[in-house]
């Protein structure tokens, strides 16, 4: 904690825009450290290896990609791009404030929006894909009937509203506000926790969907038999399985409070008043003298 007393104006000026900038990072334990950076490199696995199995099931599998005029191949671009924006981007995008602890606040949002954003037209595209491959094959296969689709309602409907927060509450709050960071801040701080709890919820709402979805593609595609095409069953197991172990890995890095930034006073400072203006990167508030 720094104290003010006696600073100068200028000076608190300088603290209250440095609170901003500065990094936010709390310093891990050696053993702790080795845990975490494991732990982050197996969940790099099962992303990236999620997303070239995915890749090589429909170009192998499943005759590979296609659009309008071949409803079968272009749904292969359903599952593809659904598990790149919501499990790639939307789970890289939630390790930023987990990974980069050397950046300042803003440089992690700047990434942390970005990613956020790429994610946006794979989920488009990706939905767009399932409807069209429904509605022009022939005959006509009803949309909206099964478990994975009205999963998959809920989640696009919770993502939806967490980039509407990003871009919106999170433009004016993060950025326009800034002027009056003095002003905002319990505001601001009040948005993190509900920001991050809806994310996290999005997320394994993403992969219980992408579940029942190879479930429900395996008991429809493999119509010669699920016992009968082993190898494809493998595949198809073995992106459920990486779904299950992200879900566990991700919750852990997510919700221990070991790994996360922790926050500590920025400065204290003595106005004409009997009392001591207390200043954090998450809260400002007045503490009277004991």
């Amino acid at each position: 904690m720094v104290s003010c007393r006696g600073v100068g104006s200028s000076s608190v000026s300088l603290l209250l825009r440095r609170s901003h900038r500065d990094s936010y990072g709390g310093e891990m334990s050696t053993s702790s450290s080795m845990i975490f950076y494991c732990l982050v490199f197996l969940a790099e696995i099962l992303m990236f290896g999620l997303l070239s199995l995915v890749l090589f099931w429909v170009v192998y599998y499943r005759d590979g990609f296609g659009w309008q005029d071949e409803p079968k191949k272009e749904f292969n671009f359903h599952p593809v791009l659904m598990i790149c924006g919501f499990i790639f981007f939307m789970g890289h995008a939630m390790l930023v404030y987990r990974l980069f602890r050397c950046c300042n606040k803003l440089t992690a949002k700047i990434l942390h929006t970005f990613l956020y954003l790429m994610a946006v037209p794979c989920i488009v595209v990706g939905t767009i894909t399932v409807f069209d491959s429904h509605n022009l094959n022939d005959p006509p296969i009803p949309n909206l009937y099964s478990l994975h689709s009205w999963l998959g309602v809920v989640t696009i409907g919770l993502f939806a509203l967490q980039v509407t927060h990003t871009l919106v509450v999170g433009f004016f709050s993060f950025w326009l506000l800034l002027c009056c960071e003095q002003g905002t801040a319990r505001f601001r701080a009040g948005l993190v926790p509900i920001h991050a709890t809806f994310g996290i919820i999005t997320f394994m709402l993403a992969i219980a969907t992408a579940v029942t979805g190879y479930t429900e593609k395996a008991f429809f595609a493999l119509s010669t038999g699920y016992s009968q095409r082993v190898e494809e069953a493998w595949v198809i197991n073995a992106q459920a399985a990486s779904l299950a172990g992200l879900a566990i890995l991700m919750g852990f890095l997510l919700y221990s409070s070991r790994y996360a930034r922790s926050t500590h006073p920025v400065a204290i400072i003595d106005p004409p008043s009997n009392s001591h203006y207390v200043m954090t990167q998450k809260t400002y508030y007045y503490r009277e003298h004991e």
